[in-house]
């Protein structure tokens, strides 16, 4: 990069946490650190020790470690019957929140003096206060927002010494009823620009394409002078493909501004035969925006950006690129096994790609916005996304939330609605619908291209409030909502914004109250929801309902139901929290994809129930479904569109199969074998290559197998892991629901022949090798290369 344009640099390394609260001199809660430097209280000058001076890590007082963002601290601790966490019981995953504080030392080079310095967070839990050289900086309340400081005025640059910043986390008052997590559980960032430079989030771009097979590209950038004298410049950009950088078009414009002033500058560039974007096809384009002072590079931001139509028809649906496109979507909270809400980027694009490999076309981040990461995966792998508020609220925090929100994502092609809340209990009433009429001409003003809408479990009738966005959510609008309010409102745009609220856990095929687990015949249906299987032939038989977010992709921490403790997740998922599919996947997979398909449940070891009936299913796509017993036809049936199949099988050991047909012809199959004694650990990586940027990650599946190589569907066994080399195990586990084992621990107990081991690159090169043992069983190792950055 040239000098003069600006730096970008992740915050991520080398800070230390300390887990409680700390003294806190109330003259610096003010911001007034002056009064504090030669202070005698012993306790004020513990803090300053802390906030202001440079001290080395060995120095500092007992309570601090080392870690690495993003960190939710919550999977170190220790589950406790306590059904007061969180905002309903259980709702945090019987985890304490609590209180953390963040410290990190770093430099400024001489260099930087005059530039314009910022600290951004894209994440931290609660409610945060940062402190830089002991000045106060700046408090925020709200988890899921992005937000940014200028730290300019209080650093140290080159010789005046090290800088040091202090981060305090609240995370006692909780949003969601959901696990939340505690920390700085996203990225950090460090930034350095010219006095004059691009706005934050002050790229904009819009397409519309044209009859003849071109697009127009509108592109609005905002530059502001922070500087006290006029500062003359050239805007210029360029269009190029992502893919190979090939150049699609450029242009200038010339401008002036005097100091502390903003302007926005204006460009329409014209593309020929534009690649759309869609999920099958996610190509994008990449708008490079450079501020020049003569020769002089000053400042420059990269815009991804896709070229696509999207339209909510009154008859039709969705439709992508001016063609019919049912969403088939998931709603997802962010928390995964082993790192709680502290999401490297390369478990977002595993759970993406688990749920793109299912059929999904279409994510929801429930109930706020996402994580950066996710939006460019989403980007790049192809998924469309229904971006959240938090919240109902109109006040000046909530119109600041709702702004910062999309002006940050309003560039993503994938992102194709806004919904503005999420079950409110002010929907369909008078006030509820004036606050979502604000939040919605604030959406409409920030960006006009894409509809508003909410996500309604009542009130679709009354009030106007379905009236104040352009499309009303049903949140379980099987009930009969999907139909009255298509009777009474014919125009209505619809959208069944979460469907299904189906609970099974993985490889259980009989409820048990007591170790809290729910059938995977699926049978455990709370009143609210439905199969989906109703979900989806819903959409089918009414165009109009565009599509559904399944409740959930995944299951998540907290808010278990319908049991509580010993519980500490949910059951909702096609998949539990390690990504193991359950038979519930396959059934949306059937549902989803062309590809011929069947899939058998249950397992087939019942040594208990020899001679007697034993459910049997299939889910498949297929015209027919013949079913064997150790070679025996037990007869073929045709298959109703849709929905699965049953049958009664006598049990009797060996082999199980089901061959899905198409036109008479087998084109599918499935098989349960019995399976025999636990005798070996296998080791599957999702990927045998890391960056060694010290972020990478790799998900390690493990498996319990019989001596012929069978899963054993009941193996509980105890696997320990070891991990030599240039990484480190950053955390596991195995998707019981009820499992109080710690996360971040180096063993964990198999769930039904399965556990996770997630393992992270450190920086620089080399190789992986990830152990596991278990008493009795053959052990297995998995080789995982490290490239440097």
């Amino acid at each position: 990069m040239t000098d003069g344009a600006r730096s970008r640099q992740y915050f991520d390394e080398n800070w230390f946490f300390h887990k409680g609260d700390l003294f806190i001199p109330y003259a610096v809660k003010g911001g007034m650190t002056g009064g504090l430097t030669d202070c005698g209280n012993r306790e004020e000058g513990e803090w300053l020790d802390i906030a202001y001076v440079d001290k080395e890590a060995q120095q500092m007082q007992e309570g601090w470690e080392p870690v690495q963002l993003p960190h939710d601290w919550c999977p170190e601790g220790q589950f406790i019957n306590d059904p007061n966490m969180g905002s309903r019981a259980g709702s945090h995953g019987f985890l304490y929140a609590g209180i953390g504080f963040y410290r990190k030392k770093f430099t400024i080079p001489a260099g930087q003096l005059g530039k314009k310095i910022e600290i951004g967070f894209d994440g931290v839990t609660g409610r945060s206060t940062v402190w830089v050289n002991g000045h106060l900086i700046g408090e925020r309340f709200g988890g899921y927002t992005s937000f940014t400081y200028d730290i300019t005025d209080v650093l140290r640059y080159g010789e005046e010494g090290d800088n040091i910043v202090l981060v305090k986390v609240d995370a006692t008052d909780h949003e969601g009823w959901w696990y939340e997590g505690s920390g700085i559980y996203r990225h950090v960032w460090l930034q350095a620009t010219d006095l004059l430079h691009i706005a934050p989030y002050g790229t904009y771009v819009t397409t519309t394409i044209g009859q003849e097979g071109t697009a127009v590209v509108s592109l609005e950038t905002k530059v502001m002078n922070e500087g006290e004298g006029k500062r003359v410049f050239t805007c210029h950009t360029l269009i190029s493909e992502r893919a190979g950088g090939r150049k699609v078009a450029e242009q200038s414009s010339h401008a002036a501004l005097i100091g502390l002033e903003e302007i926005t500058i204006g460009l329409t560039l014209k593309m020929d035969a534009p690649e759309l974007w869609s999920p099958e096809h996610p190509f994008l384009y990449i708008a490079t925006t450079e501020l020049y002072e003569e020769d002089k590079l000053v400042d420059r931001v990269e815009t991804r950006f896709g070229v696509r139509t999207i339209v909510f028809d009154k008859e039709q649906g969705f439709l992508l690129n001016g063609n019919h496109y049912p969403i088939k979507g998931t709603s997802n909270h962010q928390d995964f096994a082993g790192v709680g809400v502290a999401m490297p980027k390369a478990l977002i694009a595993y759970k993406l790609t688990l749920l793109k490999e299912m059929g999904c076309n279409a994510y929801r981040s429930a109930h706020h916005p996402p994580s950066p990461e996710l939006l460019d995966l989403c980007d790049e792998l192809g998924m469309l996304v229904m971006d959240e508020n938090r919240k109902l609220d109109s006040s000046a925090r909530g119109m600041d939330e709702l702004k910062a929100m999309i002006l940050r994502d309003r560039n993503h092609p994938s992102v194709i609605l806004w919904s503005l809340e999420n079950e409110e209990v002010l929907e369909g009433t008078v006030m509820g619908a004036r606050i979502l009429r604000s939040l919605s001409q604030l959406a409409h003003k920030l960006d006009p291209t894409r509809p508003t809408m909410a996500a309604m479990n009542h009130g679709w009738s009354s009030g106007g409030y379905a009236e104040a966005i352009d499309i009303v959510g049903y949140n379980y609008g099987h009930r009969g909502a999907d139909v009255d309010g298509r009777r009474k409102n014919p125009d209505r745009l619809i959208l069944g914004s979460e469907s299904a609220s189906y609970t099974t856990t993985r490889g259980i095929y009989e409820d048990d109250p007591v170790k809290g687990y729910c059938t995977e015949y699926g049978t455990n249906i709370p009143s609210w929801g439905c199969s989906p299987e109703k979900s989806w032939t819903d959409v089918l038989r009414h165009p109009y309902l565009t599509g559904i977010f399944v409740w959930t992709g995944f299951d998540y921490r907290g808010e278990p139901t319908p049991y509580e403790w010993p519980c500490i997740s949910s059951h909702y998922g096609m998949m539990d929290t390690c990504g193991f599919p359950k038979d519930v996947y396959y059934l949306m997979k059937a549902l989803w994809v062309d590809e011929p398909i069947v899939h058998l449940l249950p397992h087939w070891n019942w040594p208990e129930r020899e001679g007697e009936q034993v459910k049997v299913a299939a889910y498949t796509n297929c015209d027919s479904v013949e079913l064997f017993l150790n070679g025996r036809s037990l007869g073929e049936r045709m298959v109703k569109p849709h929905y699965s199949m049953e049958w009664a099988v006598a049990y009797e050991p060996g082999e199980l199969t089901a061959v899905g047909k198409i036109g008479g012809a087998a084109a599918a199959e499935s098989k349960r074998r019995t399976a025999g004694k636990p005798h070996a650990i296998r080791l599957e990586a999702n990927r045998i290559a890391l960056s060694g940027d010290g972020a990478d990650v790799a998900a390690v599946r493990v498996t319990i197998l019989d001596m012929s190589g069978n899963v054993v569907p009941y193996a509980d066994s105890l696997v320990h892991f070891q991990v030599e080399g240039a990484g480190k195990l950053l955390g596991v586990g195995n998707g019981n629901p009820s499992s109080h084992e710690s996360d971040k621990a180096s063993s964990r107990r198999a769930f039904n022949g399965h556990a996770l081991a997630l393992v992270q690159a450190g920086l620089g090169h080399g190789s992986i090798t990830l152990k596991a043992t278990a008493a009795g069983l053959h052990s297995s190792e998995v080789v995982i290369g490290v490239s440097a950055v």
